[in-house]
């Protein structure tokens, strides 16, 4: 007999007493040992657009009714002696504006563009509801194309992948690492997409080194085994033949072949494989924006992947517009721009998040200082001494080699090469194909190494002239290194704090702030900040973003969205639950509902509570959001309580289409929809209402309004009675 122990093992043993030798099966299929990572990263846990605005008092903000306002924070407000916590919110002329912590969806921290005021508006004035009105005009606009576009992808026909087969389960099987959560996630979010009969067209938005190119691999792989083509557009000519290799010997056991075209290759070289992919006799082309030239001819292109969508130019995204028209498409980048970002979150495009770092991947330590010869030279004997390299990146052809000779001197012994855009190719391949070797211990660069480049063992990195860089450009040098498990180091070398633009300090503080995994998100967001939001579909900057925010401008949007699927493209939606724009019911008390001081210290941490309480929509995430109160602060206080069987309410009165819910003195006042909403008043729910009434004459009272109907329930003195009597309405029978 024995007894079963589930444990994995490292590696395997020699057991001399039984002349037995034991392998793992890591050992047996040369893979790497994975440590599983913690479910601590579920999408619970997963940052948020709201999460990104934590707001301060001083802040400028948004309320979609009353306009733009400075936040001034939480103010307790005695009603009937009863205490309430409220937003307050401090408008022009000293107008004060309480909001209740149940409307907190209607208010939002505004984000235009950094460093503009934008202006404050009058409470009760006519500027913001004109502006408003205004932007929802522009904004249809704006919403029109995009759902043509939406409508024309969902019309194109597009080519129906078939499901997965033994060979795709193989090549996901003889991966070397195990899949993140989100991996696993995206992977068959991609694949769903491609066994549709329409085109896919799909942003995977997943940090640097998070395992997006593995997700185009097994796409690829799944459209090769139909038969198509796949299409690999790079933005870097260093790129294409990384992807290339990584590519080929993922993909080296399969009957698959992987080419690639960038200008490294003769043009002799490159018409004889243009010719092959022309007869189909390759199925995965790699390339740079040579792919778009019009002597490049699939036989049979299934799949479009594009890495970096934000590196093309806009003559570039034209072309790609024309070939992606019934193609499946598969974008990938760690920093979306606003405008890819926007798409994806207004729904225009499918988004695929992977916010899960691999195991034992550290955060990249990042370090502002201006130029210094021995800060360069620590940085790069600490590296060399534990058998790490380094990229040094000098974004000027003209002094590069002087850099070069300069790291020689401070560092003698250590082996320096040089790579920038303008050699000839094949010695530029040479130079990189060492550096990956382990020849060269410092590779003094331009920013051609930005994109994709993925050398384990280079895991310091020192940019100077930082302050000349994009954000996002900053972003994925820093992604450079940092890709094992050993801690890695970027050094930002700039001038002086006192000579650099206002801009180029917030994008220095930004870079130096988000070093935690997984933050291209947060860089994006930061990125809509500081330079300004642009129109969505076209070219051209839009200036009422600027003046609205963007999440508000998000909001507007949205109704827009729904405004046009109910009325103009009724007919294209009829198949589609059109969704719903939540009839927002708003509840007054007289109860004391809100987080004690005593109970919860910190007022950010309250107001972050209040806010996250605000997005739950569901009972199951409401009773968790109760445990982890209970487990942070103790038992929940009766005013916290009520709190939440308030959040009960509202949804159970939104379900019913209640306007308003006012809870006093004993009585509730019930407001129900306007009286043109003839829908409602011919619907099964008011003839619900009407049946309780006729059966309860003493105990509820209708009362006709100008703005449409009142209901008066007498005998309801908790927000558990009143929350009781709308859900025994909803079943309610007449008897």
């Amino acid at each position: 007999e024995f007894i079963a122990v589930y444990r994995s093992l490292h590696h395997g043993f020699v057991d001399n007493d039984l002349k037995i030798a034991c392998y793992t099966e890591h050992e047996v299929f040369n893979r790497y040992k994975v440590a599983r990572g913690k479910k601590s990263y579920n999408q619970e846990k997963a940052i948020t657009l709201k999460e990104l605005y934590q707001l301060q008092p001083g802040d400028y903000i948004v309320h979609i009714d009353h306009g733009v306002g400075k936040f001034s924070g939480l103010e307790k407000i005695d009603i009937h002696g009863k205490l309430q916590e409220a937003v307050r919110i401090i408008y022009k002329g000293g107008d004060l504006l309480y909001v209740n912590i149940h409307s907190l969806h209607k208010i939002a921290r505004h984000v235009g563009q950094e460093g503009k005021e934008p202006t404050m508006h009058k409470l009760g004035g006519q500027a913001w509801s004109k502006m408003k009105e205004k932007t929802k005009s522009k904004v249809k606009d704006i919403a029109r194309d995009l759902i043509k576009l939406y409508a024309a992808r969902k019309a194109q026909p597009g080519f129906q992948f078939s499901p997965d087969g033994y060979l795709q389960n193989e090549l996901e099987a003889s991966f070397m690492y195990e899949d993140t959560p989100d991996q696993a996630k995206t992977t068959a979010e991609v694949k769903a997409d491609m066994e549709q009969p329409h085109p896919m067209d799909r942003l995977v938005c997943g940090d640097v080194g998070f395992g997006k190119t593995e997700i185009a691999i097994r796409a690829a792989f799944k459209a090769a085994v139909d038969g198509k083509q796949t299409a690999i557009l790079v933005p870097t000519t260093v790129l294409a033949l990384q992807h290339f290799k990584s590519f080929r010997d993922r993909l080296s056991d399969f009957p698959v072949t992987v080419d690639y075209v960038n200008r490294f290759k003769s043009s002799k070289q490159i018409k004889e494989t243009l010719q092959k992919v022309a007869d189909g006799k390759i199925d995965i082309l790699v390339g740079t924006h040579r792919l778009l030239s019009k002597d490049v001819k699939f036989k049979d292109l299934g799949l479009l992947v594009i890495d970096e969508e934000q590196k093309f130019g806009v003559a570039a995204k034209e072309k790609l517009k024309a070939l992606r028209v019934n193609v499946d498409t598969l974008t990938l980048t760690a920093t979306p721009i606003p405008r890819t970002l926007q798409f994806s979150l207004m729904g225009a495009r499918d988004l695929s998040t992977i916010n899960t770092p691999p195991p034992n991947r550290q955060p990249i330590d990042t370090r502002l200082h201006v130029y210094n010869d021995e800060i360069l030279a620590e940085a790069i004997n600490y590296e060399v001494a534990r058998n790490g390299q380094v990229f040094f990146v000098h974004n000027r052809i003209k002094d590069i080699y002087h850099f070069a000779e300069r790291i020689e001197q401070l560092c003698p012994g250590v082996k320096v090469a040089v790579a920038h855009g303008q050699m000839d190719g094949k010695q530029l391949e040479e130079i990189m194909v060492a550096f990956v070797d382990g020849f060269y211990d410092v590779l003094v660069a331009t920013s051609i190494i930005e994109s994709g480049l993925d050398i384990s063992n280079a895991n310091t990195i020192i940019i100077n002239s930082a302050h000349n860089f994009g954000l996002s450009d900053l972003y994925q040098m820093r992604g450079r290194v940092g890709r094992s498990n050993k801690k890695a180091f970027c050094y930002l070398f700039t001038p002086p704090k006192h000579m650099l633009t206002d801009v180029a300090r917030k994008r220095l503080s930004a870079i130096e702030q988000h070093s935690d995994l997984g933050s291209g998100f947060h860089i994006a967001m930061r990125d809509l900040d500081i330079r300004g939001a642009g129109n969505i579909l076209g070219a051209e900057q839009s200036g009422f973003i600027a003046e609205i925010g963007v999440e508000m401008y998000q909001k507007i949007l949205n109704e827009a969205l729904y405004e046009l699927k109910e009325s103009e493209f009724k007919d294209m939606f009829k198949d589609e639950a059109a969704p719903e724009l939540k009839r927002d019911c708003q509840i007054d008390t007289d109860m004391a509902l809100l987080i004690p001081d005593a109970y919860v210290t910190n007022i950010n941490e309250r107001m972050n509570l209040y806010r996250e309480l605000n997005e739950i929509t569901t009972e199951e995430r409401l009773e968790r959001f109760a445990d982890v109160l209970t487990d942070r602060f103790g038992k929940l206080p009766e005013p916290t309580q009520n709190l939440l069987h308030t959040m009960r309410l509202k949804w159970q009165a939104e379900s019913m289409q209640v306007q308003k819910i006012l809870l006093k003195s004993g009585k509730m006042f019930v407001n129900l929809p306007p009286r043109f909403d003839e829908a409602f008043y011919q619907s099964e729910t008011f003839g619900r209402f009407l049946a309780y009434l006729q059966d309860h004459p003493r105990r509820v009272r209708l009362k006709q309004k100008d703005d449409g109907a009142q209901l008066v329930f007498d005998h309801i003195s908790t927000v558990q009675q009143a929350l009781e009597t709308l859900q025994d309405i909803t079943i309610y029978e007449k008897v």
